[in-house]
């Protein structure tokens, strides 16, 4: 990490990552923004069962959405799901059990969900942070399949279904980790360097914004940044 990007790191940090920081950024939030009628569109969440995803997937059955909550853990998948129609009323909660690091079997539900479903948003919430160098079966380092490569394998096979609808969205978890961070293209899944699993899920999070909005149409994709 270079000294300009960890002076960078710091100066937001203390500006936006702090009590004051929030402080300051809620004068400006609006809670009638929130008051908004989603019924009749679809989402679709990855990593929906806990964190954000699923704090995500809350608000939108409350406000009538159709979900869809992509998930890894059968067990933690089905106690978010009944968590969440308990608390909302909202019955049209699907789950899909879904390893997002398994790029051949991210391709082969998104073709099996273009035939069954529509789809109006897409939120790539998904991610993990393994701080010890693993492949999957495929051969790719874990936290590159998870939280770039399956991204961009998942929203790249949708992009036909979502184009069918008025208004479609595609939404980008990052993390204000990625500043921290350079993308190594020539590196990306980090065979080359002392591995440390928070620099890789920073480089990660980096690549993200840099192959997702290179890749796809401006219309329909948006960008959150999470502040981790």
């Amino acid at each position: 990490m270079s000294w300009y990007r960890n002076t960078v790191w710091f100066l937001k940090g203390l500006r936006e990552y702090t009590r004051s920081g929030y402080d300051s950024a809620s004068k400006k939030f609006v809670p009638a923004d929130l008051e908004v009628n989603v019924t009749g569109r679809s989402f679709m969440i990855t990593g929906a069962n806990s964190g954000i995803g699923k704090a995500t997937a809350m608000e939108i059955a409350k406000r009538g959405g159709t979900l869809h909550l992509v998930c890894r853990n059968t067990v933690r998948a089905e106690e978010a799901k009944r968590e969440i129609i308990t608390e909302t009323g909202n019955q049209n909660i699907f789950l899909h059990i879904l390893d997002m690091s398994n790029p051949k079997g991210i391709w082969e539900f998104a073709e099996k969900f273009k035939t069954e479903h529509k789809l109006n948003v897409l939120i790539n919430n998904a991610g993990c942070m393994v701080n010890k160098r693993e492949l999957t079966e495929d051969g790719l380092e874990k936290n590159f399949a998870t939280n770039t490569l399956g991204a961009y394998i998942l929203t790249t096979a949708l992009l036909p279904l979502l184009e069918k609808e008025d208004d479609p969205r595609v939404i980008i978890v990052s993390s204000g980790g990625m500043l921290v961070q350079k993308l190594d293209v020539s590196d990306l899944q980090s065979e080359n360097v002392t591995f440390d699993g928070t620099m890789v899920y920073a480089q990660n999070k980096t690549g993200n914004l840099f192959l997702l909005t290179c890749s796809w149409p401006e219309h329909i994709l948006h960008q959150r940044r999470k502040r981790s």
